[in-house]
């Protein structure tokens, strides 16, 4: 039995937001990856504002959902007719949902300024129509909207307008905090006094517009809310939903409160990321619970507190929420960051302090250059193999030239690159053209190199990134280049440093190479 019910509104209210837009087929996915998390309804859309919200409630039903029931939403009925005359109400109805959500007004001011009609018509509308839709379907919800700003102005109406929808059999009131500008202690006032006057069971719905809608959801659920209502990752409207991630995790981690099982928490960072995908919007990095930083430790009085006692630095065990915990190094790291980071890559540095200190001189030394390591892990592992006198120089650079040539208005640039190595002895010179002067000397280098190293033909840069770290000095500027490069297997990230952009890539590049020959040794020696 759940103490609490996650109701999600990403497909509707999370929509709204600036930069998220899903397909139908990104919809359906959607619904699916929530039924697994143990949502217990899936708000869908407004069936009658477009023909994708449409569709999708017609073919939702296909997916055979175990645990979670869909909803349509929609708003009561208007004034000066029938209930069965309302185009709304009918399409609602059309879409044959077990779970129909109606949003209707409770502050006085949307009542006489937006609907210009009187606070009793107001109120008729409330529950004629909940009345009219809960002979039909088997479950309706009413959402409250502006009910906190509403109880503020005039505390009286609003409830009145929560008794309306209770006459009417609403089977939930869901109380909203739509402009997301109340405080959690005037959610637990407000609350009070609903409690007395209403006992349909209540939900919350709070948007983020003072970053308290998490905040003030779980001072909902202190006073006796059983349902919440929110978003993946706090998409919506302006400043966001209530983020459905976070609320998960703190009730059913901190406040004892049962929402979905264990294996099922464990699903949080798997969902969270999908969504963003989906969204095509970079993952929020530093998202508690979930986001890549949220168990990331940088600090070496940080690191060593954690790698004697997790408990130390971290609130929760990061694996129960599928996420993990990550130690980063930087002129800021200790002793202890190393040996982490070596015990990480399979190498045990814990009695090797020569080692170690050499490691954080030139980590120290070569941050202070500029560089940077927790995006580009390869270097920083070969740096360690130089520390232990272990990393190979697998070829020498002769020299290399690359040109850039235009050659007509309107016709995009050339890209040429010369290089010429030496491997145990033997000169070996290649060229290559680019799609630009980093991809042409990436293509001549390992051009030249394949013949020694084969395996080589595997790599592909995958990813480059310029960051100009001086950005007073104009073009004479210090930049720092990632490059994320893969095999098909892995994955691994390097850095360069340099005033010139070419430079920077050219030891960014050296370094993939030498990392790809190194773990492929490493592989072969295991």
């Amino acid at each position: 039995m759940k103490d609490v019910l996650l109701y999600d509104t990403t497909l509707r209210d999370g929509c709204q937001a600036e930069d998220v837009s899903f397909t139908l087929e990104d919809k359906l996915r959607i619904a699916a990856k929530l039924d697994e998390l143990g949502i217990d309804y899936i708000e869908g859309g407004y069936p009658g504002s477009n023909e994708r919200d449409a569709d999708f409630f017609k073919r939702v039903k296909k997916l055979k959902l175990k645990n979670a029931r869909v909803a349509s939403f929609g708003t009561t009925m208007k004034v000066g007719i029938k209930p069965s005359q309302d185009f709304n109400l009918r399409v609602l109805l059309a879409a044959d949902t077990p779970v129909v959500t109606l949003v209707g007004k409770t502050w006085d001011l949307h009542v006489r300024d937006d609907l210009r009609i009187s606070q009793k018509a107001n109120l008729d509308i409330i529950g004629d129509s909940i009345a009219y839709m809960k002979k039909r379907v088997d479950e309706v919800i009413f959402d409250a909207e502006h009910f906190f700003d509403g109880f503020r102005a005039n505390p009286d109406y609003a409830i009145e307008c929560l008794k309306a929808a209770q006459e009417g059999g609403a089977d939930w009131i869901v109380l909203c905090e739509t402009n997301g500008g109340r405080l959690p202690g005037e959610i637990r006032d407000a609350l009070t006094q609903v409690n007395r006057a209403v006992k349909t069971p209540l939900g919350i719905h709070c948007h983020n517009d003072g970053e308290l809608a998490v905040a003030n959801t779980l001072a909902g659920v202190e006073m006796g809310v059983t349902q919440v209502q929110g978003t993946i990752n706090g998409f919506g409207e302006r400043c966001g939903n209530m983020n459905l991630i976070s609320v998960i995790a703190n009730l059913q981690l901190k406040m004892g409160k049962k929402c979905v099982t264990p294996a099922q928490l464990k699903k949080l960072r798997e969902v969270s990321q999908l969504f963003y995908e989906l969204a095509n919007i970079n993952p929020n990095k530093r998202q508690a619970y979930v986001g890549d930083s949220a168990f990331a430790h940088k600090g070496g009085l940080h690191v060593s507190g954690v790698i004697k006692n997790r408990e130390t630095y971290e609130h929760i065990d990061p694996v129960v929420v599928g996420n993990r915990q990550r130690v980063l190094v930087s002129d800021l790291s200790g002793r202890s960051n190393v040996v982490y980071k070596g015990k990480e890559y399979g190498i045990d540095l814990t009695d090797k302090n020569d080692a170690i200190k050499e490691v954080l001189r030139r980590t120290k030394e070569l941050e202070g250059q500029g560089y940077e390591f927790q995006a580009a892990e390869a270097s920083f592992e070969l740096l360690i193999q130089e520390a232990l006198g272990k990393k190979k120089k697998n070829f020498n650079l002769i020299g290399f030239r690359v040109i850039d040539e235009k050659r007509k208005e309107g016709e995009a640039p050339i890209s040429e690159a010369t290089i010429q190595v030496q491997v145990d002895g033997e000169l070996e010179h290649a060229a290559a053209m680019g799609n630009g002067p980093v991809n042409a000397l990436d293509q001549a280098l390992r051009r030249a190199l394949t013949k020694f190293y084969p395996a080589l033909k595997q790599v592909e840069l995958l990813d480059y990134k310029v960051r100009v770290l001086s950005s007073g000095e104009g073009t004479g500027a210090v930049v720092r280049v990632l490059i994320e490069s893969g095999d098909g297997k892995e994955r691994w990230g390097t850095v360069g440093v340099s005033h010139n952009v070419i430079e920077a890539s050219w030891q960014a590049l050296v370094d993939s190479i030498d990392y790809k020959l190194y773990k492929d040794a490493r592989h072969r020696a295991n």
